[in-house]
């Protein structure tokens, strides 16, 4: 089985671990609902749709609606069941209410209007075919910028620049469709809040082109050898395949969580 797409957030997966990658690509195992992946998924719908309103209206309650509307949506679709009380789902409105107002000590969304948002990128890179949603793409001052909105925790700012790759490829596939480069990549974390910028060239460009020929040549050997060896670390906390990943077996069968410290 030959690897047809890719996506950015299915690279980054490689990059971090290719057992993650085999569960979640190829394997295609279902991922247990969270309050926070519901929270980051409804704010970003919330974010979305503020700017299909003019300007003037874009203040912080008509985010709230957007994002009591959202939820409203969502929570049947998407999300029966994830809370075990109606007093655990208010507090987490108003927790995501809370982060939602950090949005506005980072930008004033009167003062500007996306070129693009919600954008389905399916680009064709010379033989890789990637595909994926990003978030936003303005142009202010004459610097064409594009951004992704984050509802976790930014990481420390020199720890910050592996969270690019994702929004690098985009530039690429920006590149690609255009024939334009993007100025600057940005990332709004909401949780902070955080706003990290980082200026983009043609030579940071090429260097991603490479680097994701060489994932992709990667990621196709892993599948015609069915070999996607897991790396243990930090973010295996985080991981929900924990019970069927093999760096967490023992030879008895036990669970090893030491794996994750290594």
């Amino acid at each position: 089985m030959a690897l047809e797409t890719l996506s950015p957030s299915r690279a980054g997966d490689f990059k971090t671990c290719p057992q993650l990658f085999k569960f979640r690509a190829i394997d295609r195992l279902p991922e247990p609902a969270t309050v926070y992946q519901a929270r980051g998924t409804t704010a970003h719908m919330a974010l979305q749709r503020l700017f299909d309103r003019p300007a003037a209206e874009r203040t912080p309650a008509a985010l709230y609606d957007l994002f009591r509307e959202a939820w409203s949506e969502l929570r049947l679709e998407e999300y029966q069941g994830l809370f075990e009380s109606v007093e655990d789902e208010r507090t987490w409105g108003i927790e995501s209410l809370d982060l939602l107002a950090n949005y506005f000590t980072i930008e004033d969304p009167t003062s500007f209007d996306p070129l693009d948002r919600e954008l389905d990128m399916l680009e064709d890179l010379d033989g890789i075919t990637i595909r994926g949603i990003l978030d936003r793409m303005e142009e202010v001052d004459g610097r064409l910028v594009i951004t992704d909105y984050k509802s976790g925790k930014a990481p420390p700012e020199q720890y910050a620049l592996p969270a690019f790759f994702a929004l690098k490829i985009y530039a690429l596939l920006i590149r690609r469709r255009i024939g334009r480069t993007p100025d600057a990549i940005k990332l709004i974390y909401l949780n902070g809040p955080t706003v990290y910028e980082i200026p983009v060239n043609d030579a940071q460009l090429e260097a991603m082109d490479r680097q994701l020929r060489a994932l992709w040549k990667a990621i196709n050997t892993a599948i015609e050898q069915e070999n996607f060896p897991p790396r243990p670390g930090r973010l295996c906390d985080w991981c929900s395949f924990q019970d069927l990943c093999p760096a967490f077996a023992k030879p008895n069968g036990e669970q090893a969580a030491a794996a994750a410290e290594a």
